[in-house]
């Protein structure tokens, strides 16, 4: 049957599978790698009320094709949450998806073909890469520092392009805030910058903002709300925030380009988790929730980076991260991916650097450490464990 696979389909499947880095974890291992809440801090009772609620009130209405007027109730709440954030749009102009993925997804299967270029940080999101190697091969790779993407570098990319005749990206597809892996966030100045370099060598952003909200001190400005000239496709997410599994997430654009997006969707809703959703926020103060959220996070780092800055040896450095998730940590010498093995026989669980770069030789001596899930007793254990590791591998 796979002879009769499109062609666009056959070239995808070259590529490794969705998740094969993943090795089987023990029982008892530490897992610093799982970049999802921790068990705690998913709402269970709250979404359980919401549930019931819904079910009560609107017995079995959320349950059929059609829905609920909760999706409606939803989207209006998420523009609410845009406005107060300096990005104000019409109903026309966003379109809730089943996540983040799904929203990159098909912005990808819009836009792009096998002969799109497209810019993307190094290193960025997996999942993201994944999504875009099943449409193109063409990639502008731009590194990351620890003040985010290098936007400098992008414009000398371009230029260079530019005189000598090669084709353009189209899109270009970024993390600004709290960046995954790295944890950076793009300086103001860089934000100001990318939006120009859009507009001269035009070119659509792909604003992925899985993390803006959980700041530990200052909210940065989005590039949506930089953005004069409707460069800028917004996704945003609740899964970081509420829940993953009730897999809530959204596109902002103009309301051409959702209209585009809209015909790919077709019946794909999910109505019955974004009325629960609706619920939940409704009868939840999100606000209240979310600076939970920031103060539980920033604790929760700031014993990871004592952990490391008490245990890890010489030749081991990261990045301070002011939102987020995620600590970017380098060992000088040393190729992360082979050493997980011994780490994971140690009981401790990380992400290797190689796996957030399409090609980058350098990628191979960082690792990725959430301060998300695990908790502090055993990020405090898990850093003891990985530090040991490390000095062995050195």
């Amino acid at each position: 049957m796979e002879s009769y696979f499109s062609k666009n389909i056959t070239d995808a499947l070259k590529n490794d599978p969705p998740g094969e880095w993943m090795p089987a974890m023990p029982d008892d291992c530490i897992r610093l790698s799982s970049g999802f809440p921790a068990p705690n801090l998913v709402p269970v009772e709250g979404i359980k009320n919401a549930v019931v609620d819904l079910l009560d009130d609107e017995q079995d209405l959320p349950l059929h094709y059609l829905g609920t007027p909760k999706m409606d109730q939803l989207k209006s709440m998420l523009q609410d949450r845009m406005a107060e954030r300096g990005m104000p749009v019409s109903d026309k102009e966003l379109l809730v998806t089943a996540g983040a993925c799904q929203a990159i997804d098909f912005i990808a299967r819009v836009f792009i073909d096998e002969q799109t270029i497209i810019a993307i940080e190094s290193p960025t999101y997996m999942e993201a890469l994944e999504v875009f190697q099943n449409y193109t091969s063409q990639f502008l790779n731009v590194p990351v520092d620890e003040y985010g993407m290098q936007t400098d570098v992008l414009e000398k990319m371009l230029e260079d392009r530019q005189q000598e005749g090669l084709s353009l990206p189209k899109l270009l597809y970024t993390i600004p805030t709290f960046q995954n892996p790295t944890g950076t966030t793009m300086t103001e100045a860089r934000r100001k910058h990318v939006i120009e370099l859009a507009e001269t060598y035009d070119f659509l952003i792909l604003e992925d903002d899985a993390y803006g909200e959980l700041y530990f001190d200052e909210q940065a400005v989005p590039l949506k709300a930089l953005d004069r000239a409707e460069r800028v496709l917004y996704v945003g997410s609740l899964s970081k925030v509420v829940a993953p599994g009730l897999r809530i997430g959204w596109v902002a654009t103009t309301r051409e380009t959702i209209q585009a997006l809209y015909w790919f969707k077709k019946d794909l809703d999910h109505p019955f988790t974004q009325a629960i959703m609706a619920t939940f926020l409704e009868k939840n103060d999100l606000g209240k929730r979310l600076e939970m959220l920031r103060n539980t996070y920033q604790a929760r780092r700031n014993v990871l980076l004592s952990a490391l800055k008490e245990q890890m040896p010489d030749g081991v450095s990261w990045y301070v991260p002011e939102g987020g998730y995620f600590i970017w940590i380098k060992v000088s010498g040393v190729d992360t991916s082979l050493m997980l093995d011994q780490a994971l026989d140690a009981g401790v669980s990380y992400v290797p650097g190689k796996y957030f770069f399409l090609e980058n030789q350098e990628s191979i001596e960082w690792l990725r450490l959430s301060f998300s899930y695990a908790s502090e007793e055993d990020m405090i254990e898990g850093v003891r464990k990985l530090s040991k590791v490390v000095k062995e591998s050195l």
